[in-house]
């Protein structure tokens, strides 16, 4: 009879804690959307799947990152939803890895750079590679032209420092003498890190130029392989042009070929800001920016073999036969290199 009074009645929150209830799923639905995406770029960071997203999506990662830091900051002092809060204090905490956590060391990054990030990259700039050999061997054919035309053209093209005894009228011994070789490889370090500089110097300008769309790289190359030119005119004037040629292949199959990626990768830019297609320019010039960063880093590791070529083995090597064979042997690595060896770089999207 009296016991109905000690039957339990239903709970109603009191209206506070109702409403706070709402802000909570307010405040979780107008966000969630942020967070799922930004969760999707971690993920795919995390599997090393970064081929698999935009350049949009890489660039809204710290945007996103810091969304979720201020929603989280927010969440602990006013959600009462606590899985929410676990999932943010766990996405928070995955993306400050990915934003600002430690890299790979030198020996990852190297080993994913030489084992297949930087053929990739050359390759990616083939069409403007192939333009850029069509330009230096134009370069090349007009020096020895000019210079069979009029002789005076010589000494426009190749200064004075550089010709050093080696001018049109020289005797085939005088020109004989800068192709052979030294005893001993005393002293030659300091020329083999003048020629890395200078080399490197002429390279960086071929980079830096394209961003002028292209031309000025151009006209850089064609400048260079014209001094090649002449010389090869007095050489092969003098009877002396296969010796030349095999006294030049020694460095020159590598250096020629870096300073031609570097006008390469100086063009890629320039073309690709002059045809950005449905690109913005500045979006344009950002994708083949970062392509042609990764070409020059190795034309820098180019230049430094040339250097250690022309500065050492170049000087110990002394008979032709030798020198062709170390010549075209270096020319057969590095195409080997960027068009036979497909390595998949780690980390990109199958």
């Amino acid at each position: 009879m009296a016991l109905g009074i000690f039957r339990k009645k239903p709970f109603v929150p009191p209206p506070a804690i109702e409403e706070a209830a709402l802000r909570s799923d307010r405040f979780r639905l107008e966000r969630e959307e942020d967070w799922r995406r930004l969760d999707h770029i971690v993920t795919r960071l995390e599997k090393g799947r970064i081929g698999s997203l935009s350049d949009a999506d890489i660039g809204e990662l710290p945007a996103l990152y810091r969304t979720a830091a201020s929603s989280l900051a927010v969440a602990r002092e006013t959600t009462l939803d606590a899985d929410a809060l676990a999932y943010l204090e766990a996405l928070v905490q995955r993306a400050w890895f990915q934003v600002y956590g430690p890299r790979s060391g030198m020996i990852a990054w190297l080993r994913r750079f030489l084992g297949g990030g930087w053929s990739a990259a050359v390759r990616g700039i083939w069409l403007d590679a192939c333009i850029a050999l069509a330009v230096m061997v134009i370069g090349t054919v007009v020096g020895w032209l000019l210079v069979a035309g009029d002789e005076d053209w010589y000494y426009a093209l190749v200064g004075g420092g550089m010709a050093d005894g080696r001018v049109p009228g020289a005797s085939p011994e005088t020109l004989r003498e800068f192709l052979e070789g030294q005893d001993n490889a005393e002293g030659l370090s300091a020329f083999a890190a003048f020629l890395f500089s200078n080399n490197t110097g002429v390279s960086i300008l071929a980079f830096a130029l394209g961003f002028a769309f292209g031309i000025p790289s151009l006209m850089l190359l064609i400048h260079n392989t014209a001094l090649l030119g002449a010389m090869l005119w007095l050489y092969f004037e003098a009877g002396l042009g296969l010796d030349f040629v095999a006294w030049l292949s020694v460095h020159g199959t590598t250096e020629l070929f870096a300073i031609l990626l570097a006008g390469a990768a100086g063009l890629h830019i320039g073309r690709s800001m002059a045809f950005p297609g449905q690109r913005s320019v500045l979006a344009a010039a950002a994708e083949a920016g970062r392509r042609a960063a990764v070409v020059m880093l190795g034309v820098v590791f180019m230049l430094v073999v040339a250097a250690l070529l022309e500065g050492y083995a170049r000087q110990l090597v002394h008979d032709m036969q030798g020198r062709l064979i170390l010549g075209v042997s270096m020319l057969a690595l590095w195409l080997a290199y960027f068009f036979a060896f497909r390595r998949r770089p780690e980390g990109e999207a199958p």
